[in-house]
């Protein structure tokens, strides 16, 4: 993998990493009830700490190009939630998500940072798949997957403790369809 050449950028939103000083507003996304409500519940401030340092700042210098950012609303600088793309833990699949703030629901930010993340993966990164994964339940996330340019392929169990027991509905697209498609 090699570094982002350029800052992530849609017409409403841009993506920074994140800092540590960032803890406090993603304990408040993590903890919230809605936003965790498909996720294992809210989560505990030890839990998000360990997720900071370890699964979103250690991992820029562990795979460099992948990661987590922060979502930024260009127009108010406001942070939004999230956005990623790494790799599914455990599992060599890059995968792309997100989790923003409910007061930033309904707004089309989920679909149109998914997208500008699903072509920096097959333009800059050359990935050959990216793929996402949501909680069979939640229908809106299925959309937003969908809108953004994947599809279904069924359902998946992962082994990591970390994900949520069960199946999951599973999204992908190949390199090569998305570049046709975009082209």
């Amino acid at each position: 993998m090699r570094t982002p050449t350029r800052i992530l950028t849609s017409d409403r939103l841009m993506l920074r990493r994140f800092r540590p000083d960032d803890l406090d507003w993603l304990d408040r996304l993590n903890g919230d009830p809605q936003v965790m409500r498909y996720l294992g519940g809210p989560a505990p401030r030890a839990d998000t700490e360990a997720m900071l340092s370890g699964r979103i700042l250690a991992y820029y210098e562990q795979c460099p190009g992948l990661g987590v950012w922060a979502t930024i609303e260009r127009a108010s600088g406001a942070c939004v939630g999230f956005h990623l793309i790494n790799h599914i833990r455990g599992e060599a699949s890059v995968q792309v998500g997100y989790r923003l703030f409910p007061a930033f629901w309904g707004r089309g930010y989920a679909t149109e940072m998914t997208r500008v993340l699903l072509q920096y993966g097959f333009a800059d990164l050359a990935l050959p798949k990216i793929v996402a994964m949501t909680h069979l339940d939640n229908r809106e996330s299925q959309h937003v997957l969908l809108k953004s340019g994947l599809r279904r392929d069924g359902e998946r169990r992962l082994t990591h403790p970390a994900y949520a027991e069960g199946a999951l509905a599973w999204f992908e697209r190949r390199r090569e369809d998305w570049l046709a498609a975009a082209g």
